[in-house]
């Protein structure tokens, strides 16, 4: 079921109408009834979604987890789900196995009944950070390029990293062939402002003056100048002054359709 579905249906068995709803949070009715006949423009706030939940008596920060989700890639969002119904599964039999306080022989029947095998050994997986997908960055000459004022702003879409820790790591969708082999059009690059840079890396170069981007490698040359060199040897190099660059991020994360 939906946002704006869940969102409907709790409202009719509290027996509100739009009108009265969206007097009490101070938004129009058919602002409310595009959230929820799903043909909404602009996303519900997390200001507005915390004034439903408490006027429709929703727990706490629910609307909000699933406006959340929702904004999600649904391959993702499965990988995200199935491995909260694992854990939802461990931590159920976590708590039968404190309750009944089973032996040994006891204990590998609860496992046996929940086909769960611990002789195969836990592996340590982190979920990984979600990092918003801020745009299209053009792997050519520099271009105007909207990022969104990164790093503040909501994405259209994101990609789990995992053992990625930088809270401000973001990712672009790869557009061009100047760094063919290793990035091709469509590949996704995360790339983190917390890594530390060094000649030759994969940068997202973020210029001042005027506000253009574009993805190359960097070389630190004398006087202060930066060389972008792009992969494709078909691509000449372009010299810039450092005083130019804005922002300076290497590449962390590569995802490549197969």
């Amino acid at each position: 079921m939906s946002l704006g579905q869940i969102i409907r249906k709790k409202r009719e068995q509290l027996s509100l109408t739009l009108d009265e709803v969206g007097t009490r949070i101070g938004f129009s009715k058919p602002y409310l009834s595009t959230i929820e006949t799903e043909k909404v423009k602009n996303p519900p706030s997390d200001e507005l979604l915390q004034k439903l939940e408490k006027i429709l008596e929703f727990e706490a920060g629910l609307l909000v987890h699933i406006a959340h989700m929702e904004k999600i890639p649904s391959d993702i969002r499965h990988d995200y789900e199935s491995v909260e119904a694992e854990n939802q599964k461990w931590r159920h039999i976590m708590k039968n196995i404190m309750d009944k306080k089973p032996n040994a022989a006891k204990l590998d029947n609860i496992l046996a009944e929940n086909e769960l095998d611990v002789k195969q050994g836990f592996i340590s997986l982190a979920a990984g950070r979600l990092v918003p997908v801020i745009n299209k960055l053009s792997a050519g000459y520099p271009t105007d390029f909207d990022d969104m004022d990164y790093p503040v702003g909501i994405a259209d879409d994101y990609v789990r990293c995992p053992d990625l820790h930088d809270p401000n790591a973001f990712a672009v969708r790869v557009v061009g062939d100047s760094m063919e082999p290793k990035f091709s059009e469509g590949d996704i690059v995360v790339f983190s402002p917390a890594a530390q840079v060094n000649n030759g890396d994969d940068c997202f170069v973020r210029f001042s003056m005027p506000h253009e981007t574009t993805f190359k490698r960097a070389f630190f040359e004398s006087d202060n100048k930066v060389r972008l060199q792009p992969r494709n040897e078909k691509y000449s190099p372009a010299i810039v002054d450092g005083k130019r660059i804005d922002g300076l991020y290497r590449a962390v994360i590569k995802y490549e359709k197969l």
